[in-house]
């Protein structure tokens, strides 16, 4: 073996061994003619300390290697001098004095520190093979290599099947733009790369396979965000004769097995809390809400429908008055109140009332003239207004007031630590809406394949925006972890849906002919889920960002800088697949690819 240790795995009753290990020079430094080099690996640092006058030869050596070069050194661990101890180090009681040493390879100076110093974005992933040394990195990916282990063994132990569904597949619908790959074999036709294997792990249970799941590679050609890559992963997985609950059942055990060697203290305790769309977007302003920033948004509408301030009369009636408190945010300054009232119109509302509780628990606020005492406590004592917390009111449409209020009680919550502890706060949300307005209608809110609630079938046709839909998300400190539903298994109910959002026919059979043909042959009432590991990692990594959970990822414009991908391709391979292009893109493209 090229060595017999690795630089993390030496104690002090290891002292006396002869060892031979290998690495990269992390730090060399000359002490008055001693020469000390931090050897590294991705298992940790052992100090090799070479003295001259006892192997001149090596000390020659040394002395020519430069930060980052890779060695094999071999010799004997020693006992540390007193005083010399590192207690920051596993391997700091002792060291290797070196009696061989050898380059294996030498490095030119580095574009970029390996340190905690903050680097350009664009300079570590040009040089993603250096940024990948640094700690930081070789830590998340080993987390994220641990919870995907961790989910497996957990999907394993409740009896799931993993299987591999294929990455080459039709276009079909499901939300985003497809990544098209040109077929050669098929000239001006062209496969299209999985949002999901949303079709495949359906057609699995009409396979008869009882539990599927896949670690799935998943592409959807969208506007990158902290949490979202042109590629990415996830835990993919369906079952036959289920509903809701057993699948929530099956996605806590993965996810808190991932939780468990997550660290961080995070707790995981099932079963989670529920919470209806509807509910979610009433408390919190959004579908995903996160807990953790204080309390819930408060509907006044009934304080105020006798009121004389007009403004909020009008919308105690017509729309709603909510409000939010802020615990301890009364200390803002007049300034940065305003600046609130600014940012609410930013969102979208007309205005924003604020109220700061005094220490006689008396409201302060530039409205207060034009309420009556009973209206101030009321609003006081529905929010729970202690001294010194901030109330914020806005008075508008009832989805306008939630929207603004959550956007405003996470910006508030999270940067002044107002009520946001260091924790996991996870919670299902529950019956989305079946459609969503698009284009030319209804469209489903999360794909075609979801069934609608049973008791709002009747309204299909006719009220298509009130349907609720039997989806589900899986929602962690702000953060959409993933989403899933019961599926449709009924063809004539499938149709339905897909008539509902206004596809043809022809658009029908030519898209889904394969699945509704498999339809006709018994299909088991079934129902899935998709969890983003990269998402998940990045939470239990307390990252901003998947990129820092991803060995090789791509920028925000969707560029890799490492490869320089995408890249042009000769017009000879257009020829080959049947691609025709503008002679001005043509012409521009055989002047790229020929430099």
């Amino acid at each position: 073996m090229m060595r017999t240790h690795t630089c993390g795995e030496l104690r002090v009753q290891d002292v006396d061994v002869q060892v031979t290990l290998c690495g990269w020079a992390d730090r060399v430094r000359d002490h008055g003619g001693v020469l000390f080099i931090d050897l590294r690996d991705t298992h940790g640092v052992t100090q090799v300390v070479v003295h001259p006058e006892d192997t001149p030869s090596v000390f020659a050596i040394g002395e020519t290697v430069r930060a980052e070069w890779v060695l094999s050194v071999a010799g004997k661990v020693a006992h540390r001098p007193d005083g010399t101890v590192n207690p920051d180090l596993h391997t700091g009681e002792i060291e290797v004095v070196a009696a061989a040493l050898e380059p294996l390879s030498k490095a030119d100076a580095l574009p970029l520190p390996l340190d905690d110093s903050p680097v350009d974005e664009r300079l570590r992933l040009t040089h993603r093979s250096l940024d990948l040394r640094r700690e930081r990195l070789q830590q998340n990916l080993q987390l994220r290599a641990r919870i995907v282990s961790s989910i497996r063994q957990a999907m394993e132990s409740q009896d799931f099947t993993e299987i591999e569904t294929p990455t080459l597949i039709r276009s079909t619908p499901e939300g985003a733009r497809d990544f098209i790959v040109p077929s050669r074999l098929s000239p001006g036709s062209c496969y299209a790369l999985p949002q999901s294997p949303q079709i495949y792990k359906q057609l699995l249970m009409v396979g008869g396979f009882d539990r599927y799941y896949q670690i799935a590679r998943c592409w959807r050609d969208e506007d990158a965000r902290a949490d979202r890559q042109l590629e990415f992963t996830q835990l993919d997985l369906e079952a036959s004769f289920c509903h809701e609950e057993d699948v929530y059942q099956w996605v806590e055990k993965a996810v808190g097995a991932a939780f468990e060697v997550g660290g961080r203290g995070a707790h995981f305790t099932p079963p989670l809390p529920r919470l209806t769309w509807h509910d979610a977007i009433r408390l919190y302003g959004t579908d995903k809400p996160d807990l953790r920033a204080g309390a819930p948004i408060e509907d006044l509408s009934s304080l105020f429908l006798e009121t004389e301030f007009q403004a909020f009369a009008a919308a105690a009636h017509k729309g709603a008055v909510r409000g939010w408190r802020a615990c301890g945010g009364g200390s803002r300054s007049r300034k940065e109140l305003d600046l609130l009232t600014v940012r609410a119109k930013e969102l979208g509302a007309q205005g924003l009332v604020w109220m700061v509780v005094e220490a006689d628990r008396k409201l302060r606020s530039p409205i207060a003239k034009f309420l009556s005492e009973a209206e101030l406590a009321g609003v006081r004592n529905q929010l729970h207004g202690d001294p010194g917390d901030l109330l914020l009111l806005v008075a508008d449409e009832a989805r306008v007031c939630s929207e603004v209020l959550g956007a405003l009680r996470v910006e508030i919550a999270a940067p002044r630590g107002h009520a946001v502890e260091d924790g996991m706060a996870l919670l299902w949300v529950t019956e989305f809406p079946m459609f969503e307005p698009g284009e030319n209608g209804p469209t489903p809110l999360h794909h075609p394949f979801t069934a609608p609630h049973p008791d709002d079938l009747e309204k299909m046709q006719t009220a298509p925006f009130e349907v609720r839909s039997r989806a589900y998300d899986l929602v962690v400190n702000g953060v959409e972890l993933g989403s899933g539903s019961i599926r449709i298994h009924d063809r004539d109910l499938q149709e339905r849906v897909f008539a509902a959002i206004g596809m043809p026919a022809d658009e029908i059979a030519s898209r889904f002919g394969f699945l509704l043909h498999a339809f006709r042959f018994g299909v088991p009432p079934h129902g899935g889920f998709a969890c983003g590991i990269d998402r998940l990692a990045m939470v239990l990594a307390d990252e901003p960002s998947i990129r820092e959970l991803i060995a090789f990822p791509k920028t925000q414009s969707g560029a890799d800088p490492l490869s320089g991908a995408p890249a042009p391709v000769t017009v000879q391979q257009l020829d080959d697949v049947g691609l025709l292009l503008s002679p001005e893109v043509r012409a521009q493209l055989a002047g790229k690819t020929a430099t």
